[in-house]
C-alpha cells in the first residue's frame, strides 16, 4: 500500500524521471540544499539530434515504499539516484564509496543509474576518471556540476529509450509479462495463465505501461496511441484499477498537448512542447562518451528521434478538455473501488482540480476537492495532517474559494498546535492563522474597519482572533496578546454581548498589567506589520467643540467710545489684535481666538457603550499648529451613559494657528491617539483657532455698594458691575476705583468715558466729573500693582419748565443707581501725552446712571 500521497502532484508529472538526490554521512544542511538547489535547476534537458525534451522531477526524500507502484505509474519509480557527501582523507573513501553501494540498493530494482559527488577529497584517488564519481575541493569550486548533470540525465535517456523500444516491440510468441501493484501479487496465485483473459490483461497493462514510457520519453502522440489501445484492452476485462491508471495517462497526455506551460501553478517553469534545440546543446561534443554516443546514435537509427506523428493525428487521439475532466472522473471512480488505491485517487483529485482551475471551472473542482477530503488514507502524522490541509487550502484558493480556503488553512495551523505533538509550533500556527485572515474579510488594520459596512460573518471573525491571542501568549509574546485583543474589542465590539465584553476587557486588564498597549507599529519576524489600534469606541465620540474663552478672559476689537466730536488730546483705545482678511482660509477658522497663556477648552459629547462603568484616564488634546501642554483628565462614565459632556482643557505655549485634531487616552491600559479624521458622525464646528499674544488682565474694584437690582444688562462683550449711590440735589460724593493688574502683562493705556442714560427724559444737568492726570501718573501698571481713580458726583439738577418733575421723584431725592464698571480684563492702557479730564460740558449728561468703561 503507497502510504505518502504527494500533494503536488500535476498532471505534466507523468512526463518526468523521478530523481532522488541525498546526502550520505555528515553534511551540512545548508551546504546540502544549497548543491541541491543548483542540481534541481537543470529540470529540462533537450535530447541531442531531436527535438524531444526531457523532464526531472527532484526528491530528497522519497519513501520506497511509494517506489514499489513505479509499474503502476512510471513517473513514480526512482530512475535516477544522486549522492552527496564529504571525504576529506583518502582513508575514509573506501567506507564512503560503500555505503554509496548501500544508497543504491535502497532503489535497486529501479534506477537507471546513479552518481556520487565527493567535496573535499584531493589527490591520487580524486585524479582518477571516473563516470558514476565526481571529485570537487569544496563546496564552493563545482563549476562542472550542471555539465555533469546534463550527462547523467543523457545516460537515464539511453535507458529509458531501451526500455521503451524493447516493451513496445510486438514479439509474438513471447508471454507478456503480468504487471502487478504491490498488494495484487498475492491475488494472481494460481491463476490460468494461458486464459485469453488473462492475456488481454497482461497486454492491456503492458500497453499502458508503454504509454507512460513514450510520455517520458517526449513522444507524445504515440503514448496517447498506447493509452487509447490499453484503455479499450482493460475495460474488456474489467481490470478496473489499471483501467483507471489507463485513463489518466490519456488525460495527463492530453493536459500536457492543451495546456504545455503546464498546471502546477509556477509561471514559465516549464516550455512548450516540442521546443527546438539550442545550438550549444545540440552541438556539444562531450570528450569521454565514445561507448554512450555509440548507444544513442543506434537508437536515434531506429526511428526514436523527434515525435514524427502529425499534428491532426495528435489532435484525434488527443481528449478535448472537456472530455479531460470526464475521464478523470471515470478513473477516480476506478480507484475508489480498491481501498489501497487511496494515495492514487486523492493524487488524482489534485490533478483534475489543477486542470479545472485552468479552465476557470471554480464548483467542478470543488466537487473533486470534497472529495479529495473525505478519501479515507491511513492514520496520518500530525506533519502530513499539516501538509494535506495547507495543500488542500492552496488548492481552494486557487480556485477562487477563499472562505473555504481559509477554513482549511486554520485547520492546519490547529493541527501545528495538536496536544499529540510533544513540542507544539506556536510560531507555524500564529503564522497559518495570519495567512487566513484574508479569507475570511479580515484585516488587522482598524482602518479598513471604519470605512463602511462589517464585512463577512463576526462570530468565526472573533472566534479567529481569540485564537491568535492564544497563539501570541504560547508564544511568549504580550505585546501581541495586547495588539490582537485591542483589535477584538475596538472592531467587534458592536457584536460582542455583555459578558463577552466583561470578559475581553478583564483578559486586556491581565495583559496590559504586565505589557501597556501603545500606539506603536509591531513588526513580525516575517516582515508583516500591525498597525496600532486606537479605542474610538471606549467612549464613542459623537460631538466636539472648541469653546470661546469665558467672558472675563476673552479678548475683544473694540472701536473708541469717544466718538468723532471727541478731542485729538483725549484718551484712545488701542487693540493689538488686527484680523487680516485671508480669504478661504480666514473662512475655515473659527471667530474667536484663544490667548497664549490662558487655559483653553474643547468640549467633547460622548457616551459609554460598555455595560459595566467606564474608567478613562489620562485624556487630554492632540494638537498641532502651536506648541501645546495638555491637560489631563480622568473620566468615569456609568454604564451605557447616553450623552455626557466632558471639557478637555490646555494651555498655548506660542502664538499662531492651533489645530485641535483629535484626543488621548487610557482604556483598560491601553494608550490611544485617536484622530477626529477617524472617528465617523462626529460633528464640530470647526478645529482651527488663532492664538493671539497673551494680553494684561485688570480687576476693578470700587468704594460704592453693590446695587441690589441691575438698571441695565449688560452686553456680551463687557463685563460689568452695578453699584448704586443715593444724594440729594446740591449733594456730592466721591467715587473711588481701584484699578488691579492680576495679569503677567504691564498695564500702559487708559481710557474713561461716560455714558448718561435718560429714561424718563426729564432730568438735565452735570454731576460726573475726575481728573486722569494722578491716576495716570501710576501708569504703566506692573503686574501686582494697583492704582486708584476718583469720580465726583455732583448732584445738580434744574427744575425750571418741569411742572411734574417733582411729582415723579421721590422724597428723598434722585437716585443715581448703577455704576457699571465695565472691562474685558484684559487691557493694553497707555497715557497720552496731553491726558486732561473732559469738558464736563462734552463729557456728562444729567441721567439715571453713568457708565465707566476701561477700553483697550
Amino acid at each position: 500500500k503507497m502510504s505518502v500521497p504527494d500533494y503536488m502532484q500535476c498532471a505534466e508529472d507523468h512526463q518526468t524521471l523521478l530523481v532522488v538526490v541525498q546526502p550520505i554521512g555528515i553534511v551540512p544542511e545548508e551546504s546540502f540544499f544549497r548543491i541541491y538547489k543548483r542540481i534541481s535547476a537543470v529540470s529540462q534537458v533537450n535530447v541531442r539530434d531531436s527535438q524531444r525534451v526531457l523532464y526531472i522531477r527532484y526528491r530528497h526524500h522519497y519513501p520506497p515504499e511509494n517506489n514499489e507502484w513505479g509499474d503502476f505509474q512510471t513517473h513514480r519509480k526512482v530512475v535516477g539516484l544522486i549522492t552527496i557527501t564529504e571525504c576529506s582523507s583518502a582513508k575514509e573513501w573506501p567506507q564512503t564509496f560503500e555505503r554509496f553501494h548501500l544508497q543504491k540498493e535502497m532503489y535497486g530494482s529501479t534506477l537507471y543509474d546513479s552518481r556520487l559527488f565527493v567535496f573535499g577529497l584531493q589527490g591520487e584517488i580524486a585524479e582518477q576518471p571516473r563516470t558514476d564519481v565526481a571529485f570537487y575541493p569544496s563546496y564552493n569550486e563545482c563549476e562542472t556540476m550542471e555539465k555533469r548533470i546534463e550527462d547523467f540525465i543523457e545516460s537515464l535517456f539511453i535507458v529509458l529509450e531501451s526500455k521503451r523500444l524493447d516493451r513496445a516491440t510486438d514479439k509474438s510468441g513471447d508471454k507478456i509479462p503480468l504487471l502487478c501493484v504491490p498488494f495484487e501479487k498475492k491475488d494472481f496465485v494460481g491463476l490460468d495463465t494461458d486464459s485469453r483473459h488473462y492475456k488481454k490483461r497482461c497486454q492491456g497493462r503492458m500497453r499502458k505501461h508503454v504509454g507512460d514510457l513514450c510520455l517520458q520519453a517526449g513522444m507524445l502522440q504515440d503514448s496517447l496511441v498506447h493509452y487509447h489501445m490499453a484503455v479499450e484492452l482493460l475495460r474488456s476485462v474489467n481490470d478496473f484499477l489499471w483501467l483507471g491508471a489507463a485513463l489518466e495517462g490519456l488525460c495527463s497526455a492530453s493536459v500536457i498537448y492543451h495546456y504545455p506551460g503546464g498546471t502546477g501553478g509556477k509561471v514559465g517553469s516549464r516550455r512548450a512542447q516540442g521546443g527546438s534545440l539550442s545550438a550549444e546543446a545540440g552541438n556539444r561534443h562531450r570528450p569521454g562518451k565514445a561507448g554512450i554516443s555509440a548507444l544513442f546514435c543506434a537508437l536515434t537509427s531506429n526511428g526514436i528521434n523527434a515525435d514524427t506523428s502529425a499534428e491532426i493525428g495528435r489532435a484525434k487521439n488527443c481528449l478535448s478538455p472537456e472530455d479531460i475532466i470526464e475521464k478523470y472522473k471515470e478513473a477516480i471512480s476506478y480507484y475508489g473501488k480498491y481501498k489501497n488505491a487511496g494515495v492514487i485517487e486523492l493524487e488524482a483529485c489534485v490533478k483534475a482540480v489543477r486542470v479545472l482551475a485552468m479552465q476557470k471551472r471554480s464548483m467542478e473542482a470543488s466537487e473533486f476537492l470534497q472529495n479529495a477530503v473525505y478519501i479515507n488514507l491511513r492514520q496520518l502524522s500530525e506533519e502530513e495532517k499539516i501538509q494535506r490541509y495547507s495543500i488542500l487550502s492552496e488548492l481552494y484558493e486557487r480556485i477562487g474559494f477563499h472562505r473555504k480556503s481559509a477554513f482549511f488553512k486554520r485547520i492546519a495551523a490547529m493541527q501545528c498546535a495538536a496536544p499529540s505533538i510533544p513540542e507544539p509550533g506556536w510560531r507555524a500556527c500564529y503564522k497559518l492563522l495570519l495567512e487566513t485572515l484574508p479569507g475570511y474579510s479580515l484585516s488587522l488594520d482598524p482602518q479598513d474597519f471604519s470605512k463602511g459596512a462589517h464585512r463577512g460573518w463576526a462570530a468565526v471573525q472573533m472566534r479567529l482572533l481569540h485564537e491568535l491571542v492564544y497563539a501570541s501568549r504560547r508564544m511568549g509574546n504580550p505585546a501581541l496578546c495586547v495588539r490582537h485583543l485591542s483589535f477584538l474589542l475596538q472592531t467587534m465590539l458592536d457584536f460582542l454581548s455583555d459578558q463577552e465584553k466583561k470578559d475581553v476587557t478583564q483578559s486586556l486588564e491581565s495583559y496590559t498589567a504586565k505589557c501597556p498597549g501603545t500606539m506603536e507599529v509591531i513588526t513580525l519576524p516575517d516582515g508583516l506589520k500591525l498597525p496600532p489600534v486606537p479605542f474610538t469606541k471606549l467612549p464613542i465620540v459623537k460631538s466636539v467643540k472648541l469653546l470661546n474663552l469665558p467672558t472675563s478672559l476673552r479678548p475683544h476689537k473694540m472701536k473708541s467710545l469717544l466718538g468723532q466730536n471727541v478731542s485729538t488730546k483725549s484718551p484712545f483705545i488701542y487693540s493689538p489684535i488686527i484680523a487680516h482678511s485671508r480669504g478661504e482660509e480666514r473662512s475655515k477658522k473659527i471667530d474667536f481666538q484663544w490667548v497664549q497663556g490662558d487655559v483653553c477648552e474643547v468640549q467633547l459629547m460622548v457616551y459609554n457603550p460598555m455595560p459595566f462603568e467606564l474608567r478613562v484616564e489620562n485624556m487630554g488634546l492632540l494638537t498641532t499648529g502651536v506648541e501645546f501642554e495638555s491637560l489631563p483628565a480622568a473620566l468615569s462614565l456609568p454604564a451605557e451613559s447616553g450623552l455626557y459632556p466632558v471639557t478637555l482643557v490646555g494651555v498655548p505655549q506660542t502664538t499662531g494657528q492651533i489645530t485641535v485634531n483629535g484626543y488621548h487616552t487610557s482604556v483598560f491600559g491601553v494608550f490611544s491617539d485617536c484622530l477626529l479624521d477617524n472617528l465617523p458622525g462626529v460633528k464640530t464646528n470647526g478645529c482651527t483657532v488663532e492664538v493671539i499674544p497673551a494680553l494684561p488682565r485688570l480687576q476693578i474694584s470700587t468704594s460704592l455698594p453693590r446695587s441690589a437690582h441691575i438698571l441695565q444688562p449688560s452686553s456680551g462683550d463687557e463685563i460689568s458691575t452695578n453699584v448704586s449711590v443715593q444724594l440729594y440735589n446740591g449733594e456730592a460724593q466721591q467715587l473711588i476705583i481701584k484699578l488691579e493688574n492680576i495679569g503677567t502683562e504691564p498695564l500702559e493705556k487708559l481710557e474713561v468715558t461716560a455714558k448718561t442714560v435718560n429714561i424718563k427724559e426729564k432730568l438735565y444737568g452735570d454731576f460726573l466729573s475726575w481728573n486722569l492726570e494722578d491716576t495716570l501718573c501710576q501708569f504703566p501698571l506692573k503686574p501686582g500693582k494697583i492704582a486708584t481713580f476718583i469720580v465726583n458726583i455732583k448732584v445738580k439738577l434744574d427744575f425750571s419748565c418741569q411742572e411734574n418733575l417733582l411729582q415723579d421723584l421721590s422724597d428723598d431725592g434722585i437716585s443715581v443707581s448703577g455704576l457699571p464698571l465695565s472691562s474685558p480684563f484684559r487691557q493694553v492702557v497707555k497715557p497720552r501725552v496731553e491726558t486732561k479730564p473732559l469738558n464736563p460740558q462734552e463729557s456728562s449728561k444729567v441721567g439715571d446712571f453713568s457708565h465707566v468703561k476701561v477700553r483697550e
